[in-house]
């Protein structure tokens, strides 16, 4: 259970990020959000394929819920790989603000 928890505190604090700053559902939520689903969805099917190849295995912890979705494959599965989506759209769209933010106080600097 503490495992899902701490993902749902982070899924949390990259929502407070976004909002703040706008970076990626805030500033476009339909595409964001579609993007959020099918990058998520991507991702749960590589697990399935690897599931059935035998590359990916679950082993029980006492710090998983024990829900399985299928097979092999926590609901844990589901909230980490959707928090990988949204982290790295975070991370990107953060670069290329900060970025777009410092050109300009480069440009000055150079002068």
């Amino acid at each position: 259970m503490a495992y899902l928890l701490t993902l749902l505190v982070l899924i949390g604090c990259m929502v407070l990020l976004d909002a703040r700053y706008r970076l990626f559902v805030f500033h476009r939520p339909v595409p964001a959000l579609l993007s959020l689903v099918l990058g998520t969805g991507i991702f749960v099917l590589w697990d399935v394929l690897a599931i059935a190849e035998g590359i990916f295995l679950h082993l029980e912890s006492p710090w998983m819920t024990g829900i399985m979705v299928a097979d092999q494959l926590p609901l844990e599965e589901i909230f980490f790989l959707f928090f990988l989506c949204y982290q790295t759209m975070i991370l990107v769209n953060g670069w290329q603000l900060f970025r777009a933010r410092t050109r300009p106080i480069q440009a000055r600097e150079s002068r």
